[in-house]
């Protein structure tokens, strides 16, 4: 979806020339493996934003959507659909708001690459984490609705819901630091200092407990879909890079518009917003409610998970500046995405200095 305030999750473009397909090769799929549906199918492509390419198709027997992988060479983990089906599908053995998976697919042949199908849901996307034209009153609930769906997210058994070895189990952040390390390291397109020194801090002082659940990596409010009219999450999206690990990684990941540096992402934050006018909870507020429903005292040493988030997404961001420099991806936003790595290094070093003071 597009970089705009709010987006209705229902609105379509024309489907793009490269990730067109043969239509009639997805109706006979459907009619075998979906069950009641009902052709002809209407094919339109959900616009921009996505890794892979997502599809609305409306038929006679209701809307689904469509989720691929791009045509092209890839990285070999990249664009994981058959992982994002796999944590969905299990996730509908339980009441988590997420679509209903109704069919999957790695036959080529069908739409060009690996597929999903899912039911449609509508609802509201926020790119604007402040929630503009949202009654106060309404954005607190749609706050809270967030907050305790990631809770009710991180409380499930993942070996009850089949999804053992859908990760390694233990390590996370000591794994994480150390991929994001040598991802960061590969791609590094000019000294910064604040990295350099992060790189050796991290890992020497990873205390952090050997928690694993699941986790859905990019839990932030343009992953997350509310309801059209209520104020409640309808719908948690985008599963492509969840695995399992620690929970207090993904939480202090989803508050990071709090913390971190001014549209350190490309999208707005909350950096000079007056949070209590508005009905958002502070950030003190937000991790406590987390707790009580997760049945925490507390967390510890929370500057380190600030300084972790910040770090990994500043390797994050070099990493798709390095992929540009090497020519195999084209991002027009390549200069802003490494104006933004410098700003979260010195951010992340700041709270590293904040973690050694206690």
């Amino acid at each position: 979806m597009a970089d705009e305030r709010t987006v209705s999750a229902g609105e379509t473009v024309d489907v793009a020339e490269r990730h067109q397909f043969e239509v009639k090769n997805l109706e006979r799929f459907m009619e075998e493996h979906v069950e009641d549906f009902r052709g002809p199918l209407t094919v339109g492509q959900f616009a921009g934003g996505q890794s892979n390419p997502t599809y609305k198709l409306e038929a006679p027997s209701g809307e689904y959507v469509l989720r691929r992988k791009p045509p092209g060479t890839l990285l070999k983990s990249a664009h994981a659909v058959d992982r994002e089906y796999r944590v969905m599908k299990a996730l509908n053995q339980t009441d988590f708001p997420v679509p209903h998976m109704c069919a999957y697919s790695d036959d080529e042949s069908i739409v060009g690459t690996e597929f999903f199908i899912m039911t449609f849901m509508p609802g509201r996307v926020f790119w604007d984490p402040t929630m503009p034209d949202v009654a106060k009153g309404d954005r607190t609930k749609m706050y809270d609705s967030m907050n305790e769906t990631l809770a009710k997210l991180h409380s499930y058994d993942y070996k009850e819901l089949g999804l053992e070895g859908y990760g390694k189990e233990g390590n996370y952040i000591a794994r994480q630091i150390h991929t994001w390390t040598r991802q960061y390291k590969n791609s590094e397109t000019q000294q910064i200092d604040e990295m350099d020194a992060l790189i050796e801090w991290l890992p020497a002082h990873n205390n952090t407990p050997d928690e694993t659940r699941i986790v859905h990596g990019d839990y932030a409010p343009h992953n997350v879909m509310f309801h059209p009219t209520a104020p409640r999450v309808q719908a948690v999206l985008d599963w492509e890079i969840s695995t399992l690990g620690n929970p207090i990684g993904d939480l202090t990941y989803n508050t990071m518009n709090w913390y971190g540096p001014a549209t350190s992402t490309g999208r707005p934050n909350f950096s000079g917003v007056d949070l209590d006018s508005l009905g958002i909870p502070s950030f003190d507020d937000y991790i406590a409610k987390y707790c009580e429903r997760t049945g925490r005292d507390g967390i510890e040493n929370i500057h380190f998970y600030k300084a972790y988030n910040l770090f990994r997404l500043a390797a994050i961001l070099q990493g798709i500046v390095g992929r540009v420099r090497d020519g195999t991806a084209n991002d027009p936003n390549a200069a802003q995405n490494a104006a933004r790595v410098i700003p979260l290094a010195q951010r992340a070093w700041e709270e590293a200095q904040l973690a050694e003071k206690g």
